[in-house]
């Protein structure tokens, strides 16, 4: 089982539209796949067709141990993946994870227990360093950064980098960046072809080959409760998430071979 966080500091990048449609096109490749969706504004709980208003129980109640995850989960009714959904519960869990034990290694351990019914993890981050994405990073092997080629995007990927180095150094040896996926990616901009140049000469092979170029389909996908992979297969973003969807499988395909 590869348990891998979906996280960038900097909002707006495309997290969840990463973390829902990854989900979606690694189904559609015979991968058994769970989202864990640890945002409190459960965009990837609803952009999978689950309904965030009707949950008996969610991601909320497993890290508190109110509930297994087993007893949380919800297969997706449009993407053939399994859900641990989100709802609003889950920003009072900030404050109450703070007195408890173990409280960074909640997900961590109420995944341990079902190592054998998945290939791949994809937890979708909220976009601060919180003790929500402190329990993403600590249960996971690795971090895929989806990211703008913008100036910002530069500087948050920086804080980014020092804060997996810090949870790496601290509370999880596993940790790594996997790669670094351009999203949002414009050919005809000047600054995305400079920007996405740099990121390819300072993180070399990090920085997967696919692009995801902006693509309104995309963004249509969610209101329909649909991951844009299914809502429009032909369309240019849906193409690109399948593609990175095969490379991904490639490259930890490459570990296993390669260890």
């Amino acid at each position: 089982m590869h348990i891998f966080a979906i996280a960038n500091q900097k909002g707006g990048v495309g997290k969840t539209t990463t973390a829902v449609n990854l989900a979606a096109a690694l189904a559609a490749n015979g991968q058994r796949t769970l989202l864990v969706d640890l945002d409190p504004q459960g965009n990837a709980t609803m952009g999978s067709g689950v309904d965030k208003r009707s949950l008996h129980s969610s991601v909320y109640q497993v890290l508190l141990q109110l509930a297994t995850l087993e007893g949380a989960r919800i297969a997706s009714p449009s993407g053939h993946f399994d859900v641990l959904p989100a709802n609003r519960d889950l920003a009072g869990a900030e404050v109450e994870l703070v007195d408890l034990d173990r409280r960074e290694m909640r997900l961590k351990e109420a995944l341990a227990a079902h190592r054998a019914d998945y290939d791949f993890v994809l937890i979708d981050c909220p976009p601060s360093l919180s003790m929500l994405t402190l329990n993403g990073l600590c249960a996971a092997h690795g971090v895929i950064i989806p990211m703008q080629c913008e100036y910002y995007a530069l500087e948050g990927l920086s804080d980014l980098v020092n804060t997996i180095k810090k949870v790496h150094a601290n509370l999880n040896r596993e940790l790594k960046i996997i790669g670094l996926l351009r999203v949002m990616f414009d050919p005809r901009n000047t600054l995305s072809n400079q920007v996405s140049a740099q990121l390819e000469e300072h993180f070399g092979d990090k920085v997967f080959k696919t692009l995801v170029p902006r693509n309104v389909r995309l963004a249509e996908a969610p209101s329909y409760g649909i991951p844009g992979v299914l809502f429009d297969k032909a369309a240019k973003g849906a193409q690109a998430y399948l593609a990175f969807a095969v490379e991904l499988i490639a490259r930890v395909n490459t570990w296993k071979e390669n260890p």
